[in-house]
């Protein structure tokens, strides 16, 4: 690893060499959580440098991550004792290109979106912490007729230390003044539990079409995934199509989706409603849904909005079903701001009988009392599920603060979780307190002490529970820009 990094920087030294000026950015982050549950390891670490440089049509970047271990907030991944797999010291995010007018070529780690992601997409998902970015070479022409055309593995989900394999062109031209017309073909290799790759091909095109008060865009993409050897095939597809129009003071808006066998890791589906919820907590989006989404906002006055928002999805079977509701009412006034809201999420299994939904209205404020910047948020969520004839509910009141003291910016949170209104004394109550104060010129250090409860949090097409958190921790954002 030492001999491919000095080699590396010696052939980025030499490119450079002779240029008058540099430039390199850069950003360190550290963390340290104590964690003081009693049946978990208490201490974790975890530190990243990355920078990158760019001079005239070179660029270069690469990121040394340490986790001695990582902490997790994903309820699964929680240590009770040390584990020699989860310490990790090593280079990553390692990559160099060239740029010149409207050509780029780059290789290495590399976030790269087809379209609308309903095809391809390279990325990495720092809120569930999963790095699905492929190492690559990518060619890419921006002119009136944009193309893109990569080659690239990334790690095994099923296998370690071994690879699939993503590859494929994707081009976009203005037929006429506001039409734009494109397309995709890609080809997926994904290794087996068996040790056998699956094999996926997909092709689509598409057409974004803006007239200034009427835009719309819409995606068709379909295909087959086969296994090696394996006569057999399943035809997958995807459609999605999304509009939005102005008159006066009204905005309306509407989605349609419609996916079978596009669940892979390598894309990022819309989801058609406002809290991006998927069908079914229990399965990723993609399987085999179907929906559509209809929103407007109305001016009211000067500052004063509504919204609206209200989608549903369902399987082919009908057997599972759901429905997403926003209504909020924002305001404005001179630097004071307010957002009143009611949100509401049911959903329904009927194979495995289960019925849940989640209602709460939310509160919201920017505002400077003496002129004091001061954001204050509540909501009241009301949850109710039945499981098999057995039937729950409880409730999750929030309410947090942000305030700044001069340089000093602080958050205060408070959270409970009430089986009913006569055991509101009785609850736990979790208050927490994050403390920001820049040390240095783009450099903030966060202190953060307290208890977070933990809960559903969506994305991407996946639903996951959230560890609760009892603990502290520090984290140190320093970041840095030079001209040489």
């Amino acid at each position: 690893m030492k001999g491919k990094l000095f080699l590396v920087l010696v052939l980025m030294a030499v490119s450079l060499m002779g240029q008058n000026t540099l430039q390199i950015n850069g950003m360190n982050e550290a963390e340290f959580v104590y964690r003081t549950a009693a049946d978990s390891l208490n201490a974790y670490f975890s530190n990243s440098f990355g920078f990158n440089l760019r001079y005239r049509d070179f660029f270069f970047g690469m990121k040394f991550i340490s986790e001695l271990p990582k902490y997790s907030t994903e309820q699964t991944e929680l240590l009770q004792n040390l584990e020699p797999h989860r310490l990790n010291v090593d280079w990553k995010d390692l990559y160099a290109g060239f740029s010149r007018d409207m050509f780029t070529v780059q290789v290495g780690t590399t976030e790269e979106t087809f379209g609308n992601a309903i095809v391809f997409r390279s990325f990495e998902d720092t809120e569930f912490d999963e790095d699905h970015r492929v190492q690559s070479a990518l060619m890419r022409y921006d002119g009136d007729l944009k193309l893109k055309a990569i080659y690239g593995a990334i790690n095994s989900a099923n296998n370690v230390n071994r690879y699939d394999l993503a590859y494929g062109v994707d081009a976009e031209y203005p037929i006429w003044r506001g039409l734009r017309l494109g397309g995709s073909a890609m080809a997926f290799r994904e290794l087996t539990p068996l040790g056998v790759y699956g094999y996926r091909d997909v092709f689509a095109g598409r057409g974004n079409l803006n007239l200034g008060d009427f835009q719309a865009y819409a995606e068709y993409a379909t295909g087959k995934s086969y296994r090696q050897e394996v006569i057999a095939e399943d035809n997958i597809s995807a459609v999605y199509a999304n509009a939005e129009y102005l008159f006066g003071p009204i905005i309306v808006g509407g989605a349609y989706k419609r996916y079978q066998g596009f669940d892979y890791r390598l894309n990022d589906l819309p989801l058609a409603n406002y809290h991006n919820e998927t069908l079914s907590d229990a399965l990723g989006s993609g399987q085999d849904e179907e929906g559509w989404q209809a929103r407007a906002s109305y001016t009211l006055a000067d500052g004063v909005y509504l919204h609206a928002d209200y989608a549903e999805a369902r399987d082919a079977a009908k057997e599972k079903r759901m429905n997403d509701l926003y209504v909020g009412f924002d305001f404005t006034g001179g630097t004071n701001s307010y957002a009143l809201s009611f949100s509401h999420i049911e959903k329904v299994d009927d194979l495995f009988r289960t019925w849940q939904k989640e209602y709460y209205p939310a509160f919201s404020a920017d505002i400077s009392p003496f002129g004091f910047p001061l954001s204050m948020q509540a909501e009241f969520k009301t949850v109710e599920k039945t499981i098999i004839e057995n039937d729950f509910q409880h409730y999750e009141p929030l309410v947090q603060a942000d305030f700044k003291v001069e340089k000093l910016g602080v958050s205060l949170g408070l959270q409970s979780w009430w089986a009913d209104f006569s055991t509101i004394m009785e609850s736990k109550y979790n208050p927490n307190i994050e403390l920001r104060y820049p040390v240095f010129e783009h450099s903030d250090l966060i202190l953060f002490a307290g208890k977070e409860q933990g809960g559903k949090v969506c994305r991407n097409g996946v639903c996951r529970y959230v560890a609760p958190f009892e603990a502290s921790g520090q984290n140190s954002q320093p970041d840095f820009e030079e001209l040489l």
